[in-house]
């Protein structure tokens, strides 16, 4: 697996490989990814390759990368916060049935009694470091109950987020769901793939106001659905963020951004036009290329970004 690592951070710096824009580690002040009104994110801890990353870790690593904008996972936020780890490692998604339940149960009774306080105090460090969580990522949303839900977006506006994003799932699902979205007036941001269509969040919308979109570029353009510009200029509003990442049409393969289908520097530059709050939201997931690593690749890809924008 590539993980990050300082060591290695330095090593490209010192080779002149990461430009001085992106080099906030060896640089005073905060980091700032936000470029011609456009925030540039990343989804992590799942772009840094270490499902296991803590919430410091994940942090150190954006300030190193410069970059100010995060879509955040909240099994490294309830770590943080004291949840006992067999309820938040990865190990515990994947569990027999009995087992599951049980401890569902145990994380739904923990979850009820976090005191909110520490999600500001969280808040409050990110954002004094200078990045700003504007979408957690919160796994099981659908099968949590009113007291989880009501937590859940209640977490969401303690941290700052506009949104909580999550995989589309069925009709009922988004109905139930949405109606805590409207309530705590944070969107419900459906996350699709290549076989998810305009018609499949449209239909979503009409559940609440709140129940939105994070439009994956690189998933619609492999699946065929065209140019994901037309639907974003219609449902700008709806949607939080959009994950950033480039493939070829035909359910192609993810590549290094710039060299298949997907028109990123065109949506970054809509963003900037209109100037739209939406998150331009890395996700990384193309191969590394031999003699490569993860680092240098984040790099490129966060340079590919500005670029588009200067």
């Amino acid at each position: 697996m590539h993980t990050l690592n300082r060591r290695r951070f330095a090593q490209l710096a010192a080779g002149a490989l990461l430009t001085p824009s992106l080099v906030r580690a060896a640089a005073p002040g905060k980091p700032n990814s936000k470029v011609g009104g456009v925030h540039i994110g990343i989804n992590a801890p799942y772009s840094f390759g270490n499902a296991a990353m803590s919430a410091a870790d994940i942090l150190k690593t954006c300030v190193e990368l410069n970059l100010s904008a995060i879509e955040l996972r909240t099994q490294p936020i309830e770590a943080q916060f004291g949840a006992p780890a067999n309820l938040t490692s990865a190990k515990a998604k994947v569990l027999p049935a009995g087992a599951a339940e049980d401890h569902a149960k145990q994380l739904r009774a923990w979850r009820e009694g976090v005191d909110m306080e520490k999600a500001r105090a969280f808040r409050k460090h990110w954002e004094t470091t200078g990045v700003f969580i504007e979408v957690i990522k919160v796994d099981g949303i659908f099968k949590m109950g009113e007291g989880e839900l009501d937590y859940a977006f209640t977490l969401a506006k303690a941290l700052g987020a506009r949104g909580i994003s999550t995989e589309i799932g069925k009709d009922d699902d988004h109905k139930r769901v949405g109606k805590f979205a409207d309530k705590h007036k944070i969107y419900l941001a459906l996350h699709g793939h290549a076989s998810t269509g305009p018609d499949h969040w449209e239909k979503a919308f009409a559940h609440g106001e709140y129940v939105g979109a994070n439009v994956d570029l690189g998933h619609f353009v492999a699946g065929d659905h065209g140019s994901p510009v037309e639907f974003i200029k219609k449902h700008h509003k709806r949607i939080t963020h959009v994950h950033v990442k480039d493939r070829k049409k035909g359910n192609g393969p993810n590549t290094p951004f710039g060299e298949a289908d997907t028109p990123i520097a065109e949506v970054l530059r809509l963003i900037r036009h209109y100037k739209w709050p939406i998150q331009a939201t890395i996700e990384f997931e193309y191969k590394v290329p031999a003699g490569s690593d993860r680092m240098t690749e984040l790099a490129k890809a966060i340079k590919f970004c500005r670029d588009a924008l200067s």
